[in-house]
């Protein structure tokens, strides 16, 4: 039960263990973590494109299907493009973290053979962000370094964003800019990820000021409260012990981990987008519209129908897994909710529990961190299959709402 809770945590690129990976894996261990990570960070159907491409298979409609759906793409045109380009961005910004951490941490370790795999292991666990550590400790033995922290927030943040995202930026800089336009995904999803990481951070800074960050630096207490908001979009690293925190603090984070990451990211959660369009959506329903406009364009009805269904989904699932983990676990509610929030957005944060739940618990865990990094519509898309169109219809009738 532990190896596959391992092996599930590790391909949903969540980090939640009952083991303690540094006392229990040898380095030869570390590296097919590192491995598996790499598979679930970046989507099975894009390495597994890489290697038809590298054995010259041709790729037919149903893997393009199954790219189509892995990728939340909306067409079937240029997704082996799309997944070349992931591939080669996700190895620059992994090969430029893992070198500047490597070099950096020749000044924690004695031989640069372990500075090396340190270094590689935390620029593939914070770029995937898999929540996984080899120091036995998370991020708190760099609780004072600023230059780590700041290199694994850039990191989490490049893996979170969504791949789109960044190849639109690609594109920008490479490009003629004055011609280049983002599109409303690319400003959507990077607006409310810059909006969430800020807010969270000024949450956690002033729920702690008179508690955790009492006899804190005003540096320190800004760099505690930044890590931790950055990691709870999907990174699961951790510079202190969370469990330290205020109860308010803890369902906080709880909420921002069930928001999760953005859309075609190595991230889970319900996404950055889908909240968004549902605030959005709440505000213009306020003030009378029927219709969201944002950046000058109009969201399709659809997409706002989707935003709701997958939010309903995950309240109705993140509420009967509470309940299922109460009645079979011996914890506190704010421990369990903390729990399924950071397995469904594949965060990988706890406050400690996880070792000691039981089997069921283990099971319901392990649930949540593969629908949280499929995601809810593809999860649906693989239930369900071929959508269908209604051929007839009854009359419509008004019903009281509210």
């Amino acid at each position: 039960m532990d190896s596959v809770f391992t092996a599930v945590s590790a391909v949903s690129v969540t980090g939640l263990s009952v083991i303690n990976i540094s006392d229990t894996y040898t380095t030869g261990g570390v590296i097919v973590l590192m491995l598996v990570l790499q598979f679930g960070g970046i989507g099975i159907m894009t390495l597994g494109t890489f290697f038809w491409l590298i054995l010259g298979k041709k790729i037919g409609l149903r893997e393009r299907q199954l790219i189509m759906v892995d990728q939340n793409q909306s067409n079937l045109s240029g997704v082996v493009s799309l997944i070349i380009e992931i591939l080669k961005i996700m190895i620059i910004i992994e090969a430029i973290g893992a070198l500047l951490l490597s070099i950096y941490f020749t000044r924690y370790f004695a031989t640069w053979e372990e500075a090396f795999l340190h270094g590689v292991f935390a620029s593939v666990s914070a770029t995937t962000n898999g929540g996984f550590d080899i120091t036995g400790n998370s991020l708190v033995p760099y609780a004072n370094d600023y230059f780590v922290q700041m290199i694994h927030i850039i990191l989490i943040t490049l893996g979170a964003i969504g791949f789109p995202v960044l190849i639109e930026v690609k594109g920008f800089l490479s490009g003629k800019k004055e011609h280049f336009r983002f599109s409303l995904f690319a400003k959507l999803t990077s607006v409310t990820f810059l909006l969430l990481l800020i807010a969270g951070t000024i949450l956690i800074y002033i729920m702690e000021f008179q508690h955790f960050f009492a006899d804190k630096k005003w540096h320190e207490a800004f760099f505690y409260s930044l890590f931790q908001s950055a990691s709870t979009r999907s990174g699961g690293l951790a510079t202190l012990d969370v469990s330290q925190f205020s109860e308010a603090t803890l369902l906080v984070m709880s909420l921002l981990m069930f928001i999760g990451a953005s859309p075609s990211s190595v991230g889970g959660g319900i996404r950055t987008t889908t909240f968004a369009i549902s605030v959005l959506f709440v505000i213009h329903f306020a003030r009378g519209k029927d219709t969201v406009k944002v950046f000058r364009r109009e969201i399709y009805q659809g997409d706002i129908i989707k935003a709701f269904v997958v939010i309903m989904l995950a309240l109705i699932m993140c509420f009967t897994s509470i309940v299922i983990l109460m009645l079979t676990e011996d914890f506190s509610i704010i421990q369990i909710v903390f729990e399924v929030c950071s397995a469904f957005g594949t965060t990988g944060m706890s406050l400690g529990i996880t070792a000691e739940l039981s089997n069921i618990g283990k099971i319901i865990i392990m649930i949540l961190m593969f629908i949280g990094r499929v995601g809810l519509l593809s999860f649906l898309f693989m239930m369900g299959g071929k959508k269908y169109k209604s051929n007839y219809h009854y009359p419509k009738e008004r019903v009281i709402i509210g």
